[in-house]
């Protein structure tokens, strides 16, 4: 069973390592613990707890642990990982006197966005209310919402780069706007618990990522473009390619996530991700040159309408002294190495 690099690992801890002496003899409660975002905190979490002697324990929410620890064994050797049963919108959680909660749960899937929007919305709104409520009665010193880029709306052609003071229409009446409306409302819920209660709530607006454990048979287009090339079969864009997204190696996400736990400002959005930016047909090239003989082929025709773009303005990330050390080659290079 493959795990993160300790390359990876002991880059996470070298920039971020000054942050950690306030988690000394701590208690985190993580939520979405079993998925992209969870897996790269749990390890690097274990390892710098390790590695700093910070005594600190962690407390991981899955709704089937028994099932992700039959997969991924080595979790269950981790004695700082603990791992607890239930689902976010009915968990029953254990009053421990956690000082830091991160809550990374809500399953970043088009096909239930679409399916089952109620269940999204459900997840995310429902969800995040309830573990406000249970941040409200711990000794909580930092609360993270894991928020996504898509509160933004549509980001118009003209905008390269969106920062966190601009904001775009949602189709309300469209179900596929379920994701980015309960994500709205998730902030939302965020910075009326920081007013009302005066919780400590930070906020990141994550964008795309790649890196080991990025699910590659979902909806994330240079996943998918990896699988491919994994499986020695030529990359095929639907579209016209045009679209510009922008990728950042998960181990800076992990480096950006514990600075905005530890160091960003109450009830202020980060955006995270990489502000290189890239169309899915350079992504799908990008790929392709890391395989001997994969082709990429476009097969939609130049469509005549506005660029779409996705990709973060990250200069207030800078003030945290966060930047990106990890090149898109890099990255696609070290996820394949691990998938192999």
């Amino acid at each position: 069973m493959k795990r993160i690099a300790e390359e990876d690992l002991l880059y996470i801890c070298n920039h971020t390592k000054d942050l950690w002496a306030p988690l000394s003899n701590k208690k985190i409660l993580l939520t979405g613990a079993t998925g992209f975002f969870g897996k790269w905190l749990l390890e690097s979490f274990n390892y710098i707890n390790q590695k700093l002697s910070l005594n600190t324990e962690i407390y991981a929410l899955s709704r089937n642990p028994d099932s992700f620890l039959k997969d991924y064994p080595f979790y269950a050797e981790m004695p700082d990982v603990h791992f607890l049963q239930g689902d976010i919108i009915d968990c029953n959680y254990p009053d421990e006197g956690f000082n830091y909660i991160i809550h990374a749960a809500t399953d970043a899937d088009a096909k239930l966005n679409s399916e089952n929007p109620l269940l999204m919305m459900d997840t995310i709104t429902t969800g995040t209310r309830r573990i406000l409520d249970f941040a409200r009665t711990q000794p909580v010193e930092s609360f993270l919402l894991t928020s996504s880029g898509a509160v933004y709306g549509r980001q118009p052609a003209e905008v390269t780069h969106v920062s966190e003071e601009e904001s775009y229409p949602v189709d309300i009446n469209n179900p596929a706007s379920a994701y980015a409306e309960g994500k709205r409302i998730a902030e939302l819920y965020c910075s009326t618990y920081h007013h009302q209660f005066n919780l400590p709530v930070k906020i990141a607006r994550c964008f795309a990522f790649v890196g080991p454990y990025l699910p590659l048979d979902k909806h994330f287009a240079i996943g998918n473009f990896i699988l491919n090339g994994l499986q020695q079969q030529d990359i095929m864009i639907k579209g016209d390619g045009t679209p510009y997204r922008s990728y950042q190696y998960a181990a800076d996400l992990a480096v950006w996530l514990w600075t905005i736990l530890l160091k960003g400002k109450n009830n202020v959005p980060y955006n995270v991700g990489s502000n290189e930016s890239v169309s899915i047909k350079e992504t799908a090239e990008a790929v392709a040159r890391q395989f001997e003989g994969i082709q990429v082929q476009v097969l939609g025709k130049p469509s005549g309408l506005p660029v779409q773009r996705y990709v973060p303005n990250i200069s207030r990330a800078a003030e945290l002294g966060l930047n990106e050390n990890f090149s898109l080659a890099d990255a696609i290079e070290k996820t394949i190495q691990f998938c192999q």
